[in-house]
């Protein structure tokens, strides 16, 4: 994984460039009603086709996040924390294993997750409280008191919601955050490989796309982040792409993957 640095959006070559200007056939109203509808059972799907070995767990959270030490005005002051869109618990574990002066919610649109997390051997009530929950409707206060948490991370899970839901989700997290505290972002950004890699016939709207699962995947640029997160009252710290190659070494492939890695806090 060679670190590019790259904090400008990343350009196409011509063929890239055309390719995607070519495709512009959207799929039919009637077919993306139908994935919004399902969406619930298709991420089910996705579990129950992977469950948990398709993942491998994150240690990277705390690597790339060093704003989750930074929460902290005292060495062990405890945090509580908000996973959103935990899927089976490759975040929560390793967290809650790293730092014993964590508690988490967390919370996932797949009821399946949710049992997975709940089997998992280091799942403790003490320690974290996991619920099913769809982000765009149902009301997190439900599960977690007003103005409570002191970092919210939001990792890969925005990117799965129609884009016309997601401030839904935004106006939803910042209910339960405190003043001053942060969600932490981090998502797809513009021409990342994968969106590059979608056939003709996937495309639901600007930047959106539907997988073969019926999942679907949003593709992030800086200027619609910025705009969501400010319209729902947050003031943006970081928001920046973050570039990188990665190497299929098998295939001798070199793929650019492109992310957007955020932050932005409540007043």
């Amino acid at each position: 994984l060679s670190k590019k640095k790259g904090h400008s959006a990343r350009i196409l070559s011509p063929e890239e460039a055309e390719r995607l200007a070519k495709d512009r056939v959207l799929v039919s109203e009637f077919k993306q009603l139908k994935l919004e509808k399902e969406a619930q059972k298709n991420w089910d799907l996705f579990y129950k086709r992977n469950s948990t070995n398709f993942f491998k767990d994150r240690h990277w959270t705390t690597r790339e996040f060093q704003e989750l030490k930074a929460c902290r005005e005292f060495a062990d002051q405890k945090l509580t924390i908000l996973e959103a869109g935990c899927g089976v618990g490759n975040c929560l574990f390793p967290l809650l294993e790293e730092d014993p002066n964590i508690f988490a919610y967390a919370c996932d649109f797949s009821p399946r997750a949710v049992e997975y997390v709940k089997k998992n051997a280091l799942y403790s009530t003490e320690r974290c409280k996991v619920f099913q929950c769809d982000l765009t409707k149902d009301d997190l206060l439900e599960n977690i008191p007003a103005d409570s948490v002191d970092v919210v991370t939001l990792i890969f899970v925005l990117s799965a919601i129609h884009p016309d839901k997601m401030h839904l989700v935004l106006k939803n997290i910042y209910k339960v955050l405190k003043p001053g505290k942060s969600v932490l972002f981090r998502d797809y950004g513009l021409y990342d490989h994968a969106m590059l890699r979608f056939k003709s016939g996937s495309k639901l709207g600007e930047n959106f796309y539907v997988r073969q699962d019926g999942t679907r995947s949003y593709f992030f640029t800086e200027e619609f982040l910025s705009q969501l997160f400010k319209a729902e009252g947050y003031e943006q710290v970081v928001n920046e792409y973050v570039q990188r190659e990665t190497v299929n070494r098998k295939e001798d492939l070199r793929v650019p993957r492109v992310f957007l890695q955020s932050r932005f806090q409540k007043p």
